[in-house]
């Protein structure tokens, strides 16, 4: 399980509340409830890049899901006016824009025809045109620093005798074998000439140019497989696609390959130390030597994101506890924190060449809004995207740390009903991060808030195992899946309960992907749950292992099961079902391969075997991140009304029938 659910924020050892949010909204009386129709209209903000003369800035705006699509478009913002507006509107979708580098050209992704290709368009606007073409889907591409050719990552197209064949239905394909993978392409954008830069058994993930143009870098493997992760660093050879190796990362993962202005050093997020999962901006000469690693020696937090500066300087995003947070690297290795305050959870970001800073800022209770940073004050707010979400009535979240059972301090998160009298006890649900090495950011969390307005407390612990606290608090939990992590829940529990907050009685618990995961253990581990909601959840962690996609996440914390089988049996849920009484709710796509549908079902069979109360919805299509509209709300109310009905309605009905 290789992928991670994130959402919300929090920190201080006092109890308080955020009132980051409380600007320019309306009174509570005015404002609306937040309905699970109104979460899907959040619009987001990716894909940031400056012109090279730093005057003008793209990005990308996903709008509310219609059907089962998202329609994304490109904006730009004109330093000179301080403005941003749409520059794309196809009935399509575009993506990744990069400017030539004499700035009077922007190339994009796009799938206005069947398959997602490289559309060319005039800086200033008009009729964009396709520059590939073939059925295949291109994945990201760069341009050359004279602007005459583009490297690009795609898969090989289809064969017509391939066509034919899938025409036909007789389509049976070698595992690890027939796979079309992503190749290097170069693109003549004058002539359209395309040729491959690397042999199909390959498999490239990102690539970036050296200032000659004569060679790229590649974060690849030679050896793909859907069981392991072997990313490489080469150098590639424009002229005749050799390849030189120049270096083998221990972790197995990189990402975020980014060369240096001065073209004699590469950067990259790998694992520094130790951890499953890449958390260190690490720096590898290319003329030779080992990788350096610039960030763990001063910052004990996993970076997100960065990019170089001019100077060979390096500024980044790194997780502290559920904040996101700036941080610049001198070209000395020299860590130096921002002198201003940044109040908006910061995420990916783009740099000018005068050094001016563009990224997406949020928090818990206000959305994604492109801010502009100039490094000396505060970030200014320059577009109004999603100013309707004014109207709602929005909780700001308490942030306090508490003791869990063995005395490791855990941050979490807490949200109450506005109109709590703080005396009464409220119907409490937990709900638990995916991961485990993930963590609840300062960010709208839609489960939480539709919960909370219609009446319920809301708890988010950033247990051991999440990121934000330290290679330590990550490695927590290592083998011990269900273990300490889920004692720190219910620790978080007791804390509230014993503060007089939330009522014992009415005690709820979810999550997805190891949140889900989570839930399921809950549930056969103690009876004080009334009711559970499990999303693409785990039930059986040897199954699991042997059908998912990358299970080297796994084989971090447990090894494997062939060998050690005993920690993987351990930790997983299904072989304590007959202890479940606790009514359940569990979420499943259909074409989810990170936790794949069988782990759901196993779970669900189990439950009906002993007759606990389950219920399994399986939504066609999706993957382990859900994407079409009606099935995002339809697991919206689902889960209120699942919620509702042991919890919160169940306690009202009660009351009522007292004469």
């Amino acid at each position: 399980m290789n992928h991670f659910h994130r959402i919300i924020a929090f920190s201080a050892l006092a109890v308080f509340s955020s009132n980051l949010a409380a600007q320019d909204k309306p009174a509570p009386e005015k404002a609306k409830l937040l309905t699970p129709e109104a979460t899907l209209n959040l619009r987001a903000i990716s894909d940031l890049e400056f012109s090279p003369d730093g005057k003008r800035l793209v990005f990308v705006v996903a709008e509310p899901r219609k059907g089962d699509q998202r329609a994304r478009h490109i904006w730009v913002y004109e330093k000179s006016s301080g403005e941003a507006r749409q520059f794309t509107y196809s009935e399509k979708s575009e993506n990744l824009p990069h400017w030539s580098p004499d700035g009077k050209q922007l190339a994009f992704l796009s799938n206005r025809g069947e398959q997602k290709q490289i559309y060319l368009m005039h800086a200033d606007g008009g009729e964009a045109l396709a520059i590939t073409k073939g059925k295949r889907d291109i994945d990201s591409f760069s341009w050359s620093p004279d602007g005459q050719q583009i490297a690009f990552i795609a898969p090989d197209a289809p064969t017509d005798a391939e066509e034919k064949k899938e025409k036909d239905k007789d389509d049976a394909r070698v595992a690890d074998k027939d796979e079309k993978r992503n190749r290097v392409w170069l693109l003549h954008v004058k002539t359209g000439e395309t040729r491959a830069l690397t042999p199909s058994h390959w498999l490239a993930y990102e690539l970036a140019w050296l200032a000659s143009g004569e060679r790229l870098i590649l974060n690849a493997t030679e050896h793909p497989g859907s069981d392991r992760e072997e990313h490489r660093i080469y150098s590639l050879q424009i002229s005749d696609g050799t390849t030189k190796l120049l270096a083998s990362p221990n972790s197995g993962h990189v990402e975020h390959l980014r060369v240096s202005p001065d073209g004699k050093t590469i950067g990259y997020v790998g694992v520094g130390v130790s951890g499953p999962q890449p958390n260190d901006v690490l720096l590898l000469p290319i003329n030779g030597g080992a990788p350096r690693n610039v960030t763990g020696g001063s910052l004990d937090r996993p970076i997100s994101e960065f990019e170089w500066l001019k100077d060979g300087a390096l500024l980044a995003v790194y997780a502290d506890g559920f904040r996101n947070k700036f941080v610049l690297f001198t070209a000395d290795g020299v860590r130096k924190d921002p002198a201003v305050a940044i109040t908006t959870n910061p995420g990916a970001f783009a740099v000018s060449s005068s050094g001016e800073v563009a990224f997406p800022g949020q928090t818990a209770t206000t959305p994604q809004e492109l801010r502009i940073w100039d490094q000396k004050t505060p970030p200014q707010q320059v577009t109004h995207l999603n100013s309707a979400w004014k109207e709602f009535a929005l909780s700001s979240p308490e942030y306090y740390k508490y003791k869990s059972f063995d005395g490791v301090e855990i941050e979490a998160a807490f949200l109450k009903p506005a109109v709590y009298d703080g005396k009464s006890k409220l119907p409490l649900v937990a709900l638990i991060h995916g991961g485990p090495t993930g963590n609840w950011e300062d960010m709208i969390e839609p489960w939480g808030q539709l919960l909370v307005a219609r009446g319920y407390a809301v708890f988010y612990p950033n247990i051991r195992g999440s990121t934000g606290y330290g290679e330590k608090f990550v490695e927590m939990n290592r083998g011990d899946w269900g273990g300490a992590d889920f004692k720190d829940v219910m620790a978080g529990i007791d804390d509230l309960i014993a503060r007089g907050i939330a009522d014992p009685e009415k005690l709820g618990i979810g999550g997805w992907s190891y949140g889900g995961y989570m839930s399921e253990w809950a549930i056969t581990q103690t009876t004080r749950f009334k009711a559970a909601v499990s999303g693409a959840g785990m039930a059986n962690l040897i199954s699991e292992f042997g059908t998912e996609d990358d299970p080297a996440y796994d084989e971090w914390f447990y090894g494997v099961p062939y060998e050690k089988p005993e920690g993987f049996l351990n930790s997983s849920p299904f072989l304590y079902l007959k202890n479940a009484k606790t009514p359940i709710l569990i979420l499943q796509g259909d074409a989810d391969t990170i936790d794949p549908l069988g782990q759901s079902q196993e779970l669900y069979r189990g439950l009906k075997h002993y007759g606990v109360e389950a219920e399994l919805v399986v939504y066609p299509r999706e993957k382990h991140g859900f994407q079409e509209e009606k099935h995002l709300l339809d697991r919206l109310n689902r889960i209120l009304a699942w919620y509702d009905k042991h919890l919160q309605k169940a306690g009202n009905k009660a009351e009522e029938a007292k004469p």
